[in-house]
């Protein structure tokens, strides 16, 4: 099992890479996801994803997630063909957590290098835009 930690990763290139690794057979377990960054500013981040909030609709969906564990999650389910059973068991080996679990330990924590945000002014968080959205966690 590959544990990685998104800690200021970008969300896009953290969830492709994650997405190939399930696709190739690992097993992945994502740590710290609420510390994962979207580049670009508040206004733009926060409008995108309120937009998308408001599509919701009680029965009928779609659903988008509030939770910054589940957003990551739905980003990665977006980049794997997980209508098609060899999708769908890739992300059956996918699992993310805000924080770091205490199951976690002394355990080997990978950095995905490609995806490590470089020096951009302009981020948000994923917690942030969570907790915007009105996750509580």
């Amino acid at each position: 099992m590959r544990i990685i930690d998104a800690s200021d990763c970008i969300v896009g290139r953290l969830a492709s890479s994650v997405a190939k690794g399930l696709l190739n057979g690992d097993q992945i377990h994502v740590i710290n996801a609420e510390m994962a960054v979207f580049s670009g500013t508040k206004e733009m981040v926060f409008g995108e994803y309120i937009g998308k909030r408001k599509l919701n609709h009680p029965r009928k969906g779609p659903y988008y997630p509030r939770m910054p564990h589940l957003m990551l999650k739905r980003a990665v389910r977006g980049m794997i063909p997980y209508q098609k059973p060899r999708g769908r068991e890739a992300f059956k080996r996918l699992k993310v957590d805000v924080g770091k679990p205490a199951s976690v330990g002394d355990e080997k924590v990978e950095m995905v290098d490609g995806a490590k945000m470089n020096n951009y002014s302009k981020y948000v968080t994923l917690g942030e835009v969570s907790k915007v959205l009105g996750a509580k966690f």
